[in-house]
């Protein structure tokens, strides 16, 4: 068998031999019969391109240099079209080129450019959304060979480069030169650097490789790079295993700034408005297989660390991702973290944004990322043990589960988008478990307002591009349950006039709380608008019920609270508190026309009637305990995680 194969392989090497001394018998025979270099043109035109799979056009002079071991090509006004993958069109236009290659490998499946040299050289360079490029050496989906050519030496002095990347999202028009360059004790490298407009930015960049005069096939290939726009740096450093062959990558980068929304302009990926922040990772690159590992990012007070794979060798690229975070505050992101507050619209009057949501992508992609955060910092409501699974699968996109807790309570849920209709619909289920009141104490203030272990249920479904449009169209219900709670006096304190007067709880320093037996705020949402339903606060004295509408279009508040003692009151003035105005700018007032009425109807009688018969202000105390058990099971019965637990503090 031994015997078999060597002969085979002996037989293999004399035919290859053979083979390429009658090409270059054949080539030293045309090189002197075709004297004439109008007929000598063609034919070796036709040889490039064969090799290239790219039609080749000379305008200017050419010469060729057949009769030695390293041939050489000196021509002028060279163009290359783009290969047959891309829709026609030009990939560079050279002005000067003269190249310099070995002979025999020219006729295998890799061979060497000794000496690349392009002078006044305009490079088009095209890639679609489908990762097709004109650059390409290979088809992409196919076997590719074993990619580009090694190249010994390149010079291109300051060639005019436009490229638009599609797939990348970046666009840069600028000039980038490439040479050897002697480096320390006389060791050439490879130098390459551009600058110009990236992605509407200035910007700049270098690279840095080993010198290409020892590049070899079965050896890595090490560079450096250092990217530099707007305010923010990249730097890699990295190598390819197979030198020239980008389908395999290693690199090590860094990224700072002092926007992390910035980075856009260096790599095409949209990020988030930051303050400061830096950034930093692997990326491992094999096929159409991209492997983020050892990802952190810190902003602020903010991290978030993970990793991060995507898979593009089908029709729908595929996102995986397992991220991490210690503390994620949402003070650290926007436009006011950035302290870019003065580039955006004037302030948005609405509280929920309309800005619309990056959904586009949704359609073209899908991906699985878990998300686990010690700390979760929104204003000042800290969460703890936040976790999520989101997915995308065909444009729809999906939380669930999704969980949160507060120091004390917890919130579970989840949240559906689906982006394949011309305009998105999405719905959502959340519920909030045990969540005590008193934990939202205001700054600077003693007890707080209110207290009680809160129970809510929202289910809402809507459509819209943006957050606001989905809740000006959402239909569903919402309601929230206090079992047991507390008023306290500070609650007079909320705003300039005395609520708890208002609302008949008579709060005195000698009494500081009123108990609340049970309380329960249910709403219907019909087309954006949130009627009351059920708005009942049971507290021993005073039985507060309420009715009213939220015009989520518009943000509005229209809503009337009445308290209705329970025993007999001398005095009182029967006054509605009334809350007005907006979700971010709510306000709240007695309803002085009533007041007014009341008084005047007293004097009225008052003419005619002694002071004890002034009726006007005395409030009979007809109204009774609400039927709490009732108002829990209905609310039970709606989803609501009612836990009657224990009175509050």
């Amino acid at each position: 068998m031994d015997g078999s194969l060597l002969t085979r392989q002996a037989l293999k090497w004399t035919v290859r031999t053979l083979a390429v001394l009658i090409v270059v018998i054949a080539a030293l025979a045309a090189a002197a019969a075709l004297v004439d270099a109008k007929h000598f043109r063609a034919p070796l035109i036709r040889l490039i391109a064969a090799r290239t799979g790219r039609q080749i056009r000379i305008e200017g002079s050419l010469e060729v240099h057949l009769l030695s071991f390293t041939p050489q090509v000196l021509a002028e006004r060279v163009t290359i079209g783009n290969p047959p993958w891309m829709p026609p069109g030009s990939t560079a236009e050279i002005g000067r080129l003269s190249l310099a290659f070995e002979l025999l490998p020219l006729f295998a499946d890799s061979y060497v450019i000794r000496r690349l040299e392009m002078g006044s050289a305009t490079l088009h360079l095209v890639r679609n959304s489908a990762d097709r490029a004109n650059w390409q050496w290979t088809e992409p989906g196919s076997a590719g060979g074993t990619g580009m050519p090694l190249i010994q030496s390149l010079s291109m002095p300051e060639a005019h480069v436009e490229l638009d990347d599609a797939r990348r999202h970046l666009q840069f028009d600028g000039t980038v030169s490439a040479q050897d360059v002697a480096g320390a004790g006389g060791v050439e490298s490879l130098h390459i650097e551009g600058r110009g407009q990236l992605n509407g930015r200035a910007a700049t960049f270098a690279i840095n490789g080993d010198p290409l005069a020892t590049v070899r096939r079965e050896q890595p290939y090490r560079f450096a790079v250092a990217e530099r726009s707007s305010r923010s740096r990249l730097d890699g450093r990295g190598f390819l295993p197979r030198p020239f062959d980008f389908r395999a990558l290693d690199i090590t980068f860094e990224a700072a700034g002092e926007d992390l929304k910035d980075l856009y302009f260096l790599t095409g990926v949209t990020l988030p408005n930051t303050g400061s922040y830096h950034l930093s990772g692997k990326l491992a690159r094999e096929g159409m297989h991209f492997q983020y590992s050892d990802l952190l990012v810190t902003c602020g007070q903010s991290d978030l660390h993970g990793t991060l794979s995507i898979e593009t060798s089908s029709d729908r690229p595929k996102l995986e991702a397992d991220l991490y975070s210690q503390l994620l505050r949402v003070a650290d992101l926007g436009a006011r973290a950035a302290a870019r507050a003065a580039e955006s619209q004037a302030p948005n009057p609405l509280l929920l944004p309309d800005s619309p949501l990056p959904l586009a992508g949704m359609l073209h992609s899908d991906a699985v990322a878990n998300f686990h955060a010690r700390g979760v910092q929104v204003g000042r409501v800290p969460l703890h043990a936040v976790a999520a699974q989101l997915t995308i699968d065909h444009g729809v996109f999906t939380v669930a589960p999704l969980t949160a807790a507060f120091p004390e309570g917890k919130i579970t849920g989840r949240v559906r988008v689906d982006a394949t209709h011309e305009v998105p619909t999405a719905d959502f289920d959340l519920r909030i478990a045990d969540l005590r009141l008193g934990q939202f104490a205001r700054k600077n203030s003693g007890q707080p307002p209110f207290d009680g272990l809160l129970q809510a249920h929202l289910r809402l479904a809507g459509h819209g591009s943006s957050i606001h449009q989905f809740a000006a169209t959402a239909n569903g219900t919402v309601t929230a349950v206090l079992p047991h709670g507390a008023i306290r006096a500070s609650f007079a304190e909320l705003t300039g006039v005395d609520l708890a007067r208002g609302l008949g709880l008579l709060l005195s320093k000698n009494r500081e709380d009123t108990a609340v037996r049970c309380g329960i705020a249910s709403f219907l949402a019909h087309e954006g608008m949130l009627t009351a339903q059920s708005l009942v606060v049971d507290t021993a004295p005073v039985l507060i019920t309420g009715n009213g509408e939220i015009h989520l279009d518009s943000e509005t508040l229209n809503l009337t609270l009445r308290g209705r003692p329970k025993s007999r009151r001398l005095l009182r003035l029967d006054s509605p508190v009334l809350i007005r105005g907006t979700l971010a700018h709510p306000s709240v007032a007695l309803d002085a026309r009533e007041s007014l009425a009341q008084t005047g109807k007293a004097l009225t009688l008052g003419i005619v009637l002694t002071p004890l018969e002034v009726l006007g202000f005395v409030d009979p105390g007809l109204a009774k305990d609400a039927d709490c058990a009732a108002l829990l099971a209905e609310a039970k019965t709606d989803g609501v995680p009612v836990n009657a637990g224990a009175p509050a503090r």
